[in-house]
Parts: C-alpha cells; sequence; structure tokens
C-alpha cells in the first residue's frame, strides 16, 4: 500500500522501512505511528522478507522524539491512546518473527529511542545521540522507555536517563549496551545491510527460534527458558534446514535454506 510519512522498499529478502519526515527530524505523530503499524503487518504477512532494516530519512535524525506540537493538543485520554499505540507498534515489532535492525544516525530521543530498543538490536552512526528527555517537558517516556531501558542497561543507569533527561553520545550508549556497533555515517547503511544480509540467508525456521526464546525467555526462569529451549530445538530439527545445514557442513559446500517458517 501507498505511505505518506514513511518509505518501504523490498531487495530480495530485506525490507527497509525508513522515517520520512525530515523537516520535523523524524518526529512521530500518529499519522506516522498508525503507518508503522500498518507496514509492519505488510511485512508479517510477506513471506519473501527475511529481515528488516528500520531507519530515519536524512543524517539529521532517526527519529528525534514524538512530535510536540501534535501532544501538547492532546488531552489526557489521547494521551493514553497514543501512547497504547506507541506500544502497540514496538509490541509488533518485537513479536516479528523476523529480525529487525535498527540503522541510527543523529537523534534517536525519546520515542526514538523507544522505537530502536524495540528493534533486535542497534547500528549507529558516529553523530547518534540517544535519551528519554521526556521528564524535561513534564511527562515520562510512554512507549515503553521506563521498561525496556533498565531491561537493557539496567536499572540505575536507566533512573539516571530518564530523571535527568539527558541525552548521551552513541560511545556512552555502546558502553552501556544500547548500541552493539558504532560506523562512520558514510558507511553505516553498508554494515546495516551486509548484515541483514548475512541474517536472511539463514534458515528461517531457527532465525525465528532464536529471536523468539531470546524475547521470551529472558524474562523466565533459567529452568522454564531451557524448557522452551530444547521443545524450539526439536522443532528445528523437523525442518528441511536442518538437513540443508548440516549436509553442508558435511559436503564442506555453502547450505541454501528454503525451509519455510
Amino acid at each position: 500500500m501507498a505511505y505518506e510519512t514513511i518509505l518501504y522498499e523490498v531487495d530480495g529478502a530485506v525490507a527497509t522501512v525508513t522515517i520520512n519526515r525530515p523537516k520535523a527530524l523524524n518526529a512521530i505523530n500518529p499519522q506516522v505511528a498508525g503507518e508503522l503499524v500498518q507496514v509492519f503487518a505488510e511485512i508479517a504477512a510477506d513471506a519473501a522478507v527475511k529481515v528488516v532494516i528500520l531507519t530515519g530519512s536524512g543524517s539529521k535524525a532517526f527519529i528525534a522524539g514524538a512530535d510536540i506540537e501534535a501532544m501538547f493538543k492532546m488531552n489526557p485520554v489521547e494521551a493514553r491512546n497514543f501512547s497504547r499505540l506507541l506500544q502497540k507498534i514496538t509490541t509488533q515489532m518485537e513479536s516479528l518473527a523476523k529480525p529487525i535492525i535498527a540503522a541510527v544516525q543523529g537523534f534517536a530521543l525519546g520515542g526514538g529511542t523507544e522505537i530502536a530498543m524495540a528493534c533486535d538490536f542497534i547500528y549507529a552512526a558516529e553523530n547518534a545521540k540517544f535519551g528519554q528527555p521526556e521528564i524535561n517537558l513534564g511527562i515520562i517516556p510512554g512507549a515503553g522507555g521506563t521498561q525496556r531501558l533498565p531491561r537493557l542497561v539496567g536499572k540505575s543507569w536507566a533512573m539516571e536517563l530518564c530523571l535527568t533527561g539527558d541525552i548521551i553520545d552513541v560511545q556512552l550508549a555502546k558502553e552501556l549496551g544500547l548500541v552493539n556497533r558504532v560506523f562512520p555515517a558514510d558507511e553505516l547503511m553498508d554494515a546495516v545491510q551486509k548484515t541483514a544480509a548475512k541474517i536472511a540467508a539463514k534458515g528461517r525456521v531457527s532465525t525465528r527460534a532464536v529471536k523468539e526464546l531470546i524475547n521470551y525467555g529472558y524474562d523466565l526462569p533459567l529452568e522454564h527458558a531451557l524448557r522452551l529451549e530444547a521443545e524450539a530445538f526439536g522443532v528445528c530439527s523437523t525442518s528441511p534446514d536442518k538437513a540443508e545445514g548440516m549436509g553442508a557442513f558435511m559436503e564442506k559446500r555453502k547450505p541454501e535454506f528454503t525451509g519455510e517458517g
């Protein structure tokens, strides 16, 4: 379908979603949020897509946050509903049976940090900046920041960032474990696309299993999570990809995975 505030492209097995409001530093308003819900539903239904890249238009911002002008006009019910819509997006992203890589340049603030955290991992340019500055506006994070940030960087750092509203540079974000890798700005997309292609070449069943197990097992008692892993291990053994992967290893050739998942 046609989108007005995002760009959507599919190249082989890799889909790229670009927030496209560069004049507003790609800030999220209700229209952007609604279109993100739609595009991730489209991706979920497209069997050809195996990996997703999420980025922002231009070099100044991934997503500079939620659109403050739009939020200023919201009454309490509208604000709650907007928060729930943003949370729907991040939950939708985490539950998508396809890995999502965030490619972050410039500002990823407020909702930008929250959307990036809902991706499976983050590659960032050297100019990237992260933060939860909502408290400076008299509000709090509303797209999962108070919940995902402590799970990623620890309770103390999440407290400091959410209570001070400070913006951190990419090096500190990497030290905290928020960002996986840092690249010069002109090398970022090449690096993300290379990793996306590498993942897309793996088996669908095992790729989906890894994402689901890490996401859903993380907060479970270890004994329960290990049971889930054993069950998924058995399911992977039913896929044609097991025979292909192990056969290719023994035959000393590169595997060509075709299993559905």
